[in-house]
């Protein structure tokens, strides 16, 4: 469908990856999907540091997956991170994850979280979950123009 544009998948349990991955296939999806699995990852992707210091590819990608309970660095830490780094500030990141905590989603939006969605449980409901996220965030949304 829209191939230009590339997802961070931020995921550290296997199953779930297999599952996103799966979702955005079946629904045509043929962008690039990278994955990493903690936290420190995440940040050192965005910012081309540590192992992805010799990363190809756009500087960042259309959107992020962001898992909220992940090793090293939680996923609301990464967020704020990134919403205080003028360069990442603006990128869209959805939270995607299993808690069903209020509190949870409440420190989603407060840190700038541009969309928070629980995982459904069920296999077919989760790939349809999935699949609605990638088709708005990659062909329906317009990202902020680069600064």
């Amino acid at each position: 469908m829209i191939n230009s544009k590339t997802i961070l998948l931020v995921e550290d349990n296997l199953q779930d990856e297999i599952l996103t991955l799966r979702a955005l296939r079946r629904a045509n999806l043929i962008n690039q999907i990278d994955v990493v699995r903690d936290g420190q990852q995440a940040l050192d992707y965005l910012f081309r540091q540590g192992e992805f210091a010799d990363r190809e590819g756009p500087d960042l990608p259309t959107v992020v997956l962001l898992d909220i309970g992940l090793p090293r660095l939680s996923g609301l830490e990464v967020l704020e991170r990134l919403r205080a780094d003028t360069r990442t500030a603006l990128l869209p990141v959805v939270i995607l994850t299993s808690s069903d905590e209020d509190r949870d989603r409440l420190k989603s939006y407060e840190v700038g979280a541009n969309s928070f969605v629980r995982k459904p449980v069920d296999f077919s409901e989760f790939a349809e979950t999935v699949a609605r996220l990638g088709l708005y965030w990659l062909a329906t949304n317009e990202s902020p123009p680069q600064r």
